[in-house]
């Protein structure tokens, strides 16, 4: 008998959503066929570069809300998570804390051309409890 995926986490780089949120979309069309939730979470930095950015959790919170707003996941329900800290681990800890059955997620820095696999991506995959589909640029 299949898993249900009732939740999904679907981590999104704010940074690069110009070049690539192919993940974003396949979370959002994941969640419509299999009628489950979607939790759009980003990580900001511990320490923000900015100095324009005085408040990082509502700067990174508004930017989100944004970003969903600008690419809306008709007929679902969403929520929106700020974390801040290393990427990897943050990913992998709210998947634990929230229970998710499935995290999608892009496979890399669309910088970085070198890598087979995303560091980031590598270290969810690794350690994280429930299913990961890491879909390609």
């Amino acid at each position: 008998m299949p898993r249900q995926t009732r939740l999904i986490l679907c981590p999104v780089n704010l940074r690069h959503l110009k070049v690539e949120y192919n993940a974003y979309t396949e979370a959002v069309e994941m969640a419509q066929r299999r009628g489950a939730r979607l939790i759009i979470a980003t990580v900001a930095p511990e320490i923000e570069r900015n100095l324009n950015i005085y408040n990082s959790d509502a700067y990174w919170g508004d930017e989100l809300r944004k970003f969903v707003a600008a690419h809306p996941a008709e007929g679902i329900e969403i929520d929106l998570v700020v974390r801040k800290g290393a990427v990897h681990r943050q990913i992998v800890k709210l998947a634990h804390e929230r229970k998710v059955d499935l995290i999608v997620m892009e496979a890399a820095n669309p910088k970085v051309q070198d890598y087979l696999l995303g560091t980031t991506a590598s270290h969810v995959v690794t350690h994280a409890e429930c299913s990961v589909y890491v879909v390609r640029s």
